[in-house]
């Protein structure tokens, strides 16, 4: 059914493009919440990766907020390779897990990576960011 003043409602069922997809994976919500309480601008820069790294991690008190914020670290810094790194794309396993892949073939964990972080904070995202960008 077409109806005119609502436009057409059917919708095209299927996994979104690369763009929709890279936009899903940039959101990163508990990360900018925390990070926007903490003044830290994230703007998807290498640099906003270093302002990461110095924050106070009260985040380990909590598992739970752990688990989330190890997450979106991950995404986060996955964002910043593919929106800077020439020829970084996003990629989604068969298994479900984002991964960015190089243009080397070199695949990157980021989640993995933004888990260690967050219960860690070793390895840091900006040292993360510098080995695979210069790869």
């Amino acid at each position: 059914m077409n109806i005119p003043f609502l436009g057409n409602r059917r919708q095209k069922a299927g996994v979104p493009g690369p763009e929709g997809i890279a936009e899903l994976l940039a959101e990163c919500e508990l990360l900018r919440s925390q990070a926007d309480r903490a003044g830290v601008r994230l703007d998807d820069s290498p640099a906003s990766l270093e302002a990461l790294d110095q924050l106070v991690p009260r985040w380990r008190d909590d598992e739970e907020s752990s688990a989330w914020l190890g997450n979106d670290a991950g995404l986060y810094l996955g964002t910043v390779l593919v929106r800077t790194v020439p020829g970084a794309a996003w990629e989604i396993r068969a298994d479900g897990q984002p991964v960015v892949r190089l243009t080397s073939g070199r695949e990157f964990d980021v989640v993995d990576a933004g888990h260690e972080w967050a219960a860690n904070g070793v390895p840091e995202l900006s040292q993360l960011y510098a080995e695979v960008a210069e790869a």
